[in-house]
């Protein structure tokens, strides 16, 4: 009986998402049965092509299934496939593929163009149209997925055409179709877009879980994730939006992070609108002094500079995900929990500038039926509309109205619960309609537990925070 209740709620939902939402809902199921995911496309794109090869509703069909391949194998190229495509553009051929586009200017002496790069193809100096660049100038930012045209024009090779994948935003459409499903409903919707099973996790978990989203929603939301391998951390940041950029493995420089002083190249912390850094104890940090201290500086006034010589200013967002060790109590092993970061990052300085911990270790490692099966929004949509709230001021202003933080009373604190609390609203109530018993309850008392567990870090780490209370407390005018 209960089995079938949880199926009727499901059906229920799913059924209340396509009515209201139409084509901008997807049957999460029928992504990993496509199998593109393990071509290295990311799900914001999968979603768009599998809603253009095989659009509908329910498991995918053989037939459907097999499509999508063939389509996959005749344009998505491989790795290997470079020599094949630049062996057919010598040969005159007009080659066609789906992969992802990064222009850049070059302002030389003897040369100034834009040039198109296509990592896929390994090509990296292609040219591209003014027009195409005018029209699409996210390509000038942090690139686009599309499908290009490209030729061999003798001088070397030109994108004919680009045919980005874009979602349609209408935020207003979108905060209207909020008042079409109660707290619970919505609750479960932003966890199944993500790409979640809701009715795997517990209420406070699927809290946990769309806390992750809160650096799409807010500007300058720089957050730290702890939690074990195998919970999904990365899950949401790869897949969701053109706009996040992942970080996992590698070296990571100040050139990469600012600005390359050489070449004048802005960093990632100017190109996107998240930036995060996966499993930081396994990346090679090049001057870590140097990075912390340009990271202080940003995360406190939203600057970038490198050495005096560029400065400029945003508002992204940084993530830091790291890996943590629990005992057989599922707890953490060490205490202060940021001993798990790198040790350039335990600086209490960089510390109280990230406005709060995402406690990762209550949640459980993602199994099969962690994953969402059921109808949520497309992520392309999703991710948009959700970075459209950044520009959402009305929660800002609210909460810089309504909340002020007692105990420590330090001014990070403060700002760091409102902007937190602010971010909740525009994903649980982007509509703007909540009573003050769900405000406090969904919005300002988990804003207060992410803040909390950064302060303990600081008061424990740091005799300076001890002047201050241990515990925050905030009032709700």
């Amino acid at each position: 009986m209960t089995q079938l209740s949880l199926s009727d709620d499901k059906a229920s939902l799913a059924d209340k998402v396509q009515r209201v939402f139409g084509s901008l809902a997807i049957d999460k199921q029928r992504l990993p049965m496509s199998q593109l995911q393990k071509r290295g496309v990311p799900g914001y794109v999968a979603e768009w092509l599998l809603e253009m090869l095989a659009p509908g509703m329910g498991p995918l069909t053989l037939s459907e299934a097999e499509h999508v391949r063939e389509w996959t194998a005749k344009w998505i190229p491989r790795p290997e496939d470079q020599n094949l495509i630049k062996s057919r553009l010598q040969r005159g051929d007009i080659v066609k593929v789906l992969t992802p586009v990064q222009v850049e200017v070059i302002l030389k002496r003897h040369r100034q163009e834009r040039v198109a790069r296509m990592p896929l193809l390994g090509i990296d100096d292609a040219h591209i149209s003014d027009a195409q660049v005018e029209q699409f100038p996210d390509l000038l930012r942090q690139g686009m997925w599309g499908i290009v045209e490209l030729i061999n024009t003798g001088d070397g090779v030109a994108i004919i055409s680009f045919k980005p994948m874009q979602a349609r935003v209408d935020l207003s459409l979108y905060k209207e179709a909020r008042c079409a499903f109660d707290f619970d409903e919505w609750l479960d919707l932003m966890v199944l877009s993500m790409g979640y099973a809701p009715e795997s996790f517990s209420p406070q978990q699927k809290i946990l879980l769309v806390m992750r989203l809160l650096p799409l929603v807010q500007k300058s939301m720089h957050l730290v994730e702890l939690a074990p391998k195998g919970t999904g951390k990365s899950y949401v940041y790869e897949n969701i939006s053109p706009h996040v950029r992942l970080l996992s493995g590698g070296n990571v420089s100040p050139a990469v992070l600012f600005v390359n002083n050489a070449s004048g190249q802005w960093g990632l912390l100017a190109r996107f609108a998240v930036v995060v850094l996966d499993e930081v104890q396994t990346l090679k940090f090049e001057r870590p002094k140097e990075i912390v201290g340009g990271l202080k500086g940003f995360l406190a006034n939203g600057r970038l500079t490198r050495g005096g010589m560029y400065e400029t200013a945003s508002d992204c967002g940084l993530v830091l995900l790291a890996n943590i060790a629990l005992d057989d109590r599922q707890q953490p092993v060490r205490y202060p929990y940021v001993g798990e970061l790198p040790e350039f990052l335990q600086e209490t300085a960089f510390l109280d500038r990230v406005k709060g911990l995402i406690p990762g270790w209550e949640l459980p490692k993602l199994q099969s039926k962690h994953l969402a099966c059921s109808v949520g929004l497309k992520s392309d949509f999703f991710g948009d509309v959700l970075l459209a709230l950044r520009n959402d001021l009305g929660p800002d202003q609210l909460c810089k109205q309504r909340i002020h933080v007692e105990g420590a009373a330090a001014i990070r604190n403060e700002n760091a619960v409102r902007d937190i609390a602010s971010g909740m609203t525009k994903i649980l109530f982007p509509h703007g309609e909540f009573t003050d018993r769900d405000f406090y309850r969904y919005c300002v008392k988990p804003a207060v537990r992410l803040r909390q567990l950064i302060w303990e870090q600081l008061y424990d780490l740091d005799p300076e925070y001890r002047q201050y209370g241990r515990e925050l407390k905030a009032i709700v005018e």
